[in-house]
């Protein structure tokens, strides 16, 4: 068989289906009736002179040349799809550049690393949060160019990504001022028994926090869990709990006196990492981003990499 016999259109109806899993799902996402998709895939088998799917009940599964196949279109329709977030947004010149971030990510930070693209007129910015692996999942379908995050990811054959370190910055134990003014308390260490305010067990932070405190023997008396870094910043003033978080992101309240920094660890810090995958197309404007030449303008207490000779 040539490529100009190869119906690429039986080829996308097939890369639907192994990525839904099912049948009638993948019918009703694409406004197609069962029996018409099912035709369309043993075309496609007939043509290839493979089965690609084998029946397990009432489960679809890929046999050996149908992942080999889904390999292929997911490399082909990838591409598309990649082709299409690029055209989008580019009218007289303008670059359209797609930005996911971890919803647990800090705003102060990546208000910093999209400063750049808001003082350029030559960029259209989309900004979305989430849950790292909808993220991750987004990013391996083109319909991201990058992810901000709080976690390193390691690449595997079906995910191909590249992860770089941006920077980091100091976690602190901040308290009410009435109460703590003039006081320290090391960190974890003497935090046993005492109420606290921490970042929620989707947090990178919490991680740390936990295994520090496990190693020290310590059991804070835990009053609030919360995910969003804003909430935690009005719970840390209002409570008069002692919190554990980004000192970046209560940086008004101690410089107005209503909170103190209580205590630091240099063992406790939150890092920032960008996310990518690899793009036949590569964006100038990420590249500059993410060049290790460039580091990323650093706000008060976050350390960015330093520039290479």
């Amino acid at each position: 068989m040539q490529l100009d016999q190869f119906n690429f259109h039986h080829l996308f109806y097939f890369w639907r289906v192994a990525k839904i899993g099912h049948l009638t799902r993948a019918a009703q996402d694409m406004h197609v009736s069962q029996s018409a998709l099912s035709a369309q895939i043993r075309q496609l088998e007939e043509r290839l002179g493979e089965p690609l799917f084998e029946r397990q009940g009432r489960r679809l599964v890929l046999t050996a040349t149908g992942q080999m196949v889904l390999s292929y279109a997911e490399n082909i329709f990838g591409l598309g799809q990649e082709m299409l977030g690029r055209l989008q947004g580019r009218v007289e010149g303008m670059t359209r550049l797609r930005v996911g971030s971890v919803a647990t990510l800090s705003r102060n930070y990546q208000q910093q690393w999209i400063r750049p693209l808001l003082a350029d007129p030559g960029v259209v910015l989309t900004l979305e949060s989430g849950l790292l692996e909808d993220l991750l999942d987004r990013l391996a379908r083109h319909q991201l160019d990058v992810v901000l995050a709080n976690e390193p990811v390691s690449t595997n054959p079906d995910r191909p990504v590249h992860c770089r370190f941006l920077g980091s910055q100091a976690i602190s134990l901040v308290g009410p001022a009435g109460a703590w003014s003039g006081r320290s308390l090391r960190l974890p260490e003497d935090l046993d028994g005492l109420e606290v305010a921490l970042p929620g067990p989707r947090h990178a932070l919490r991680a740390q926090f936990d295994a520090l405190c496990l190693a020290a023997g310590v059991r804070p008396r835990l009053r609030a869990e919360v995910d969003d870094m804003a909430m935690l910043r009005l719970i840390a003033r209002d409570s008069g709990w002692l919190t554990v978080l980004p000192e970046v992101v209560v940086q008004d309240e101690l410089r107005n006196g209503v909170l103190v920094r209580v205590g630091q660890s240099t063992r406790l810090e939150e890092h920032f990492y960008a996310i990518t995958t690899p793009h036949r197309h590569r964006l100038e404007r990420l590249e500059q981003l993410l060049a290790a030449g460039e580091p990323v303008a650093a706000e008060p207490g976050v350390s960015a990499p330093a520039p290479r000779a």
